[in-house]
């Protein structure tokens, strides 16, 4: 009989532990999973219930704002986007159908007044006195007038495109524009299944070979290395041997004699392959890694929608560190090198920054329902990708692109822009993708860009130049 008693006292501890582990399952490690189920009827109305904050650009145009409404006798609180596709891919959206993107997934904590300060506190409160919460408003760095000017650049051109624009001195996103866009109040459900993938932001998510504006990074690394000075001799044939392969310039234009200066100005393909080949594996990689290549910027987005730039293998993946690569090709920024608008246009903040590398920001500041500011966040340098130098000498190379090179067409009339044109090969006979990167003034610079044109039949100089001179006068009109 005591051995039954015994038995059956194991069966039924061994079941209590059970249920207790189960139990401690579903309420600590399953709740994010529970939670974030459409199906969870309960969390639908908790959410509704949370009058959600404003997101708004620097020059006041409201991006996203929740507006009064009833379901089943409650007042609930709906999402809206007065501006459409306006920003649609940097803003995201809330929606009961699809779950958050873009910044309403990555702010949800300030814009649902749930973060850890005393305000998220005195809310949760709130919630167990059944009130109304009031989320955060978020004002973002974003300058809704140029944005506007970036979108319609693009869309004229009826093309799928980028174009990203950094403060250089805190990393503050002031246009980040990506084509094709979508209606997040009407056409959410149609852009999910859309073959022209208008949900994709193109400026942290595309990535495309750079082309001739990585000569940028090639050009940072080499003068690092006292490889060469601005006025090194190279001398200038129209094609060069590359591991077997032709590599050759545009329209395999011979230059003859001419220096490395001279070189980055008017984009010679084969003075940087040579460059490249000089500088090796090991040194060209550790200065692209010092820009922010192989790694995911950690701003504030979610991180599946922000993704590294870098060389990367058939698979699509990052190439291991060991693994042989055409350095030559990687040098004026082809072979199997790809890289997303944003990570450009941090290049160009980093020459227009004295080599500092900061964080990309979207946030200016937070304000409580009360208009207090409880969140402004400061600069983060991420690291130097250069010496102030060798920054000084590409900001003068790169204004004399403009002045007197391939990029002339990117001239802003009262205003010094420095720039570097890209037109890479896309696979496809005829069709390039077409770069633009810089920043302006070239002195002091308040404002970085990079603009990507995917498959057009032009250049770089051509296609992307003149979007960028379109959005920097917006920007001086705003600041002026």
């Amino acid at each position: 009989m005591n051995r039954r008693i015994g038995n059956l006292f194991i069966v039924l501890a061994v079941g209590l532990l059970g249920l207790i582990a189960m139990t401690t399952y579903w309420q600590v490690v399953a709740r994010s999973s529970l939670e974030a189920r459409q199906s969870n009827v309960r969390l639908v109305y908790r959410d509704l219930a949370i009058d959600r904050g404003s997101i708004v650009s620097s020059d006041g145009v409201t991006l996203a704002e929740s507006k009064p409404g009833t379901l089943d006798g409650r007042t609930v609180y709906l999402r809206d986007y007065p501006t459409g596709g306006l920003a649609a891919q940097l803003v995201g959206y809330s929606s009961l159908l699809a779950g958050r993107a873009g910044l309403e997934r990555s702010l949800d904590p300030e814009l649902t007044g749930s973060t850890g300060d005393l305000a998220g506190v005195i809310n949760s409160f709130d919630r167990l006195k059944g009130d109304t919460v009031r989320g955060d408003d978020v004002i973002l760095r974003l300058n809704a007038a140029a944005q506007k000017v970036a979108m319609d650049e693009l869309t004229k051109l009826g093309v799928r495109g980028s174009v990203v624009v950094l403060d250089p001195s805190n990393g503050g996103i002031l246009v980040m524009a990506s084509t094709p866009t979508f209606d997040p109040n009407t056409g959410l459900e149609q852009a999910l299944s859309d073959p022209g993938s208008p949900l994709l932001n193109r400026a942290t998510q595309g990535l495309y070979p750079p082309g001739s504006t990585f000569k940028v990074v090639t050009a940072a690394s080499a003068l690092d290395a006292g490889l060469v000075t601005p006025e090194t001799n190279f001398p200038g044939p129209s094609c060069i041997d590359s591991g077997g392969q032709k590599l050759c310039n545009f329209r395999d234009r011979a230059y003859g004699p001419h220096s490395f200066g001279y070189a980055l100005v008017h984009s010679i393909n084969t003075t940087f392959a040579e460059v490249g080949a000089d500088l090796g594996k090991d040194q060209l990689e550790a200065t692209m890694r010092g820009f922010g290549f192989f790694s995911r910027f950690p701003w504030d987005y979610p991180p599946e929608q922000s993704l590294p730039s870098g060389i990367f293998n058939r698979r699509g993946n990052l190439i291991d560190p060991s693994a042989p690569i055409d350095v030559p090709r990687i040098a004026i920024g082809q072979e199997r090198l790809l890289a997303t608008p944003l990570q450009m246009a941090e290049v160009a903040a980093a020459v227009a920054n004295g080599g500092q590398i900061v964080q990309p920001e979207p946030v200016q500041e937070v304000r409580a329902p009360d208009g207090s500011v409880v969140r402004r966040p400061s600069p983060v340098y991420l690291g130097r990708a250069m010496t102030t130098e060798t920054a000084a000498t590409l900001r003068e190379l790169m204004k004399q692109v403009v002045d007197e090179g391939t990029g002339g067409a990117a001239a802003v009339a009262g205003l010094d822009v420095a720039g570097k044109t890209g037109t890479a090969e896309t696979g496809t006979a005829g069709k390039n993708d077409a770069w633009f990167i810089g920043f302006a003034p070239a002195e002091s610079s308040r404002f970085a860009f990079a603009v990507l044109v995917e498959d057009v039949d032009g250049t770089g100089g051509d296609v992307a130049a003149p979007i960028a001179a379109a959005v920097l006068r917006a920007l001086t009109a705003q600041t002026t």
